[in-house]
């Protein structure tokens, strides 16, 4: 029989054989994705092992049962009888519809269902293929974001009838409706973007001292509207400990609005911040709020404030002294109500000896420093954090990793982490890529490059500008995609670009490769 292998689909992939077929069992237990075969009572003939071990059900109590009666009934979608029924009259059409059901071992999951008609041969007896996709998280984080703007719409509407009753001020309630506004958008766009990162958890995970401290120092400051200054090298987990701070905060309630001063364009970033008028330079063709005034009332994270140009820094100043400021393209003063949370891998303070940050500027973020240590001064988390990030990993490919080796683990914590736990992450979603059993294979082989660092002889530019090139030397200058610098490093395509371009890192004759990382 012959296979179509570029269709993608596992639906259309397992639908070209027929049940019966050796190919069609092979095929069934290979796709890592549950798989359920219906007759045209709706009972289940058949399903996969992904399926029986993604939803707990034994195969005696799922083959002859009624699609609709499984696991208790109580499937929430309605006329799915109806619905399955009219399935099998389209002859070729994928249907895609989702299904949401409590399980009794697992509890709620939401899954996307794809369905397809076909038949066995050659009694042309009719089935349906469903294949499922667990989108649980996805649909829990859009819920809560439609709660949130539906609360928001509601405070809204709640605003507006006010300006009705208060005709006198009708200027000024109009005023402040628009700002609530754009400041919903604005908010709906960040708390999107975060969906779309994947940002399922805000914990600093580790029970070592160092990260204790930090810990007692987020609950310290978090409930104060203190300007807080995030410390660590890249990859220690600062935006995790500004999420945490904002999650405890009297602020909680609003988004945690983000801008990266590194990723920014110096001719846009002003715009970013404190936002423009129509027609304040070429190609602004409406109003723009910044995000100072999107996080109004909220708390506005500036990661990476060490690349902030020497421009502005004047202007955030002025917003850090008064809470004003005003938009290009405008004489009108804007004053805010924004908590600042800023962080950085540069040392600031050599900065300011440098001629590169203000010093006024300087003393303004240092009022509550806290420090992330890097991974290797907690090298007894190490293991927390794998056990964390393998789960994570492994259930988001579907794949089951029970034990990590003695020696993987040895590995893991003798290795220097210059990257710290992003650099973490990325070596083990490899490992769980590559693991084909029930245990973990390290794919890279870690070589610490500790012994070649010269301590104390190199200014924090110059140790970053090492690294980079090392790395880029090591991955041929690959800058980004897969096996890249940039996934090494843990740091966007864009971020990494912006650093060697602040760098001086060019490619040329002297940069000669080194050999890649190995693979088992």
């Amino acid at each position: 029989m012959k296979i179509d292998l570029s269709i993608k689909n596992p639906v259309e992939f397992v639908s070209q054989v027929q049940p019966g077929d050796e190919v069609f069992d092979n095929l069934m237990g290979s796709v890592r994705e549950p798989l359920v075969v219906l007759n045209a009572d709706l009972q289940v003939v058949k399903a996969n092992r992904f399926f029986y071990q993604t939803y707990k059900i034994k195969p005696d109590e799922t083959e002859g049962v009624l699609i609709y009666d499984l696991d208790n009934g109580q499937w929430t979608i309605p006329e799915l009888k109806k619905l399955l029924e009219e399935i099998l009259s389209k002859h070729s059409e994928v249907i895609d519809f989702e299904i949401e059901h409590r399980f009794k071992t697992i509890g709620l999951k939401i899954m996307q269902v794809h369905a397809k008609h076909i038949y066995t041969m050659p009694s042309q007896t009719s089935l349906i293929l469903l294949a499922i996709t667990d989108v649980t998280e996805r649909e829990m984080q859009k819920r809560k974001l439609e709660k949130l703007v539906e609360q928001r719409t509601l405070e809204l509407n709640e605003a507006r009838i006010e300006a009705d009753k208060r005709k006198q001020a009708a200027d000024i309630a109009l005023a402040k409706i628009e700002k609530l506004q754009g400041q919903l958008e604005a908010e709906r766009g960040y708390l999107q973007g975060d969906i779309k990162l994947g940002y399922n958890h805000e914990q600093i995970i580790g029970q070592s001292d160092g990260l204790k401290y930090v810990l007692y120092k987020i609950e310290q400051i978090a409930a104060s509207d203190t300007t807080t200054l995030i410390l660590g090298e890249t990859g220690t987990g600062k935006e995790l400990a500004a999420r945490a701070i904002h999650a405890l905060s009297l602020r909680k309630k609003k988004a945690l609005v983000k801008v990266n001063c590194a990723t920014l364009p110096a001719n846009l970033i002003e715009s970013e911040l404190f936002g423009h008028e129509k027609g304040a330079f070429t190609g602004s063709m409406s109003r723009h709020l910044g995000r100072f005034e999107v996080a109004d009332g909220a708390t506005l994270f500036l990661d990476e404030i060490g690349e902030l140009p020497l421009e502005l820094q004047a202007k955030l100043l002025r917003v850090l002294q008064d809470g004003e400021f005003e938009r290009l393209g405008s004489s009108q003063t804007i004053k805010v109500n924004t908590r600042i949370i800023a962080a950085t891998n540069r040392n600031l303070e050599e900065e300011v000896v440098q001629g590169r940050f203000r010093e006024d500027l300087w003393y303004r973020l240092n009022i509550f420093p806290i420090t992330m240590p890097p991974l290797r001064d907690h090298l007894d988390d190490i293991p927390i954090l794998v056990d964390f990030y393998v789960k994570k990993i492994a259930a988001r490919l579907g794949k089951k990793i029970d034990s990590v080796p003695a020696a993987v683990m040895t590995a893991l914590q003798n290795y220097h982490w210059a990257g710290n736990v992003r650099e973490l992450e990325n070596v083990l979603e490899r490992a769980v890529i590559n693991s084909s059993g029930p245990k973990l294979h390290l794919v890279d082989e870690l070589k610490n490059p500790g012994h070649n660092l010269r301590i104390g002889t190199k200014t924090l530019d110059a140790v970053e500008r090492d690294y980079i090139l090392q790395v880029l030397e090591q991955t041929r200058w690959k800058v980004s995609g897969k096996n890249s610098a940039a996934e090494i490093l843990g740091l966007d395509r864009s971020t990494l670009r912006a650093r060697m371009a602040k760098l001086n890192i060019k490619k040329s004759a002297n940069h000669l490769p080194l050999p890649m990382l190995k693979r088992e």
